[in-house]
């Protein structure tokens, strides 16, 4: 379609391009090197990311999985190349749900939206080492996924760690590869993360169509918001008009992402210091920024303005060392095998009682 106004046509709410671009402009570009250096980081990520899925699946007992991670694409990008990319995964994830109003002044809105997504962006990127992004079609017949390694900020931590470069280059892969191994454990878990926040954005109901009304049907409470009204709002400000259903939506989110986090931190630290010597000294250097967010999870917090909820990852990690520590890795991986199977946001701050729930 042409740049035409069509009339009472909508277009997303969200100016994608508008958003890469902007992170691009706003965004660092890393710190300086040599070619010679900056050959050593890309190779030591392409080695780093072979060798993850099958440290992961040795750890988790997820071998079939591991393989088919290990076949997914691995790209690695600069800053700027990570913003395009994960606004393309954001609006996989959300354009259907995040529909524009009519004319110029929609356009204008989306435009607005997307400089406040680009600004995002750039205050994120520089912390951001990788990023699974499981919302990007394959070749035909092949899994969707694909792995994204931040090359320059990678480059910069690893040199104010002052560790060894092909170490740590391993150790960031393990944490994103992890995440490749959990999607493709639960073939099912990139649509039910997109119907949660999609519910929690849009107004979804039960059924997953969007609520046209002011209120959700039954629901007394504030008013439902369209996702035309949310996207009006800044990011931060989306969780002040959600209702107690969709708040409910983004709790359930919060805990998926919160075991995802958790599960990968502790699996690439029990991959141990036989593949990375310096497994130690790395993750006590990372606890000390431990406000951080990555990837994915962090645009959803801020899309979601539950910055402080997404900090919650650290609870994800305690459940599952308690999870393995009562059935082991194979009854942890009972959470990969449906929705249901998954903890609530209950549970994961009360793990016995997910064990006692599924292994009885």
């Amino acid at each position: 379609m042409s740049g035409v106004d069509h009339g009472d046509m909508r277009g997303s709410a969200i100016d994608w391009d508008r958003a890469a671009r902007r992170a691009a402009v706003l965004l660092p570009a890393g710190p300086p090197t040599d070619l010679v250096g900056a050959a050593t980081v890309v190779e030591s990520l392409r080695e780093g990311s072979r060798q993850a899925p099958g440290h992961v699946a040795c750890v988790t007992g997820l071998q079939d999985a591991g393989e088919r991670a290990g076949a997914l694409p691995v790209r690695i990008v600069d800053r700027a190349g990570w913003a395009r990319a994960a606004t393309q995964s954001f609006a996989a994830l959300l354009g259907d749900h995040l529909t524009g109003g009519p004319g110029l002044r929609g356009r204008l809105s989306a435009a607005v939206a997307g400089d406040q997504l680009g600004g995002a962006l750039a205050l994120l990127g520089p912390r951001v080492l990788g990023q699974f992004d499981p919302y990007t079609p394959g070749p035909a017949g092949a899994a969707s996924g694909r792995l994204l390694l931040v090359a320059p900020t990678i480059l910069a931590m690893h040199r104010r760690l002052d560790v060894d470069p092909h170490e740590f280059a391993l150790w960031v892969c393990l944490h994103e590869q992890t995440h490749a191994v959990q999607f493709a454990a639960a073939p099912w878990l990139a649509d039910h993360l997109r119907s949660l926040i999609a519910a929690a954005v849009a107004g979804s109901d039960e059924q997953g169509g969007a609520v046209p009304t002011s209120r959700r049907p039954g629901r007394p409470g504030r008013p439902v918001p369209s996702p035309r009204a949310a996207t009006g709002a800044t990011p931060r400000l989306l969780a002040s008009m959600l209702d107690d259903a969709q708040q409910e939506d983004v709790d359930r989110a919060i805990a998926v992402m919160s075991l995802l986090e958790g599960h990968a931190d502790v699996v690439m630290d029990e991959v141990g210091t036989g593949a990375v010597p310096s497994v130690r000294v790395i993750r006590r250097a990372f606890e000390k920024r431990r406000g951080r967010q990555r990837g994915l999870s962090a645009l959803i917090g801020r899309l979601l303005g539950v910055e402080e909820k997404v900090r919650q990852y650290r609870d994800g990690a305690a459940f599952t060392r308690a999870v393995v520590e009562r059935v082991g890795h194979e009854g942890l991986n009972a959470v990969w095998e449906a929705p249901e199977q998954l903890p609530s946001p209950a549970e994961i701050l009360a793990p016995d009682r997910w064990v006692e729930r599924v292994h009885g």
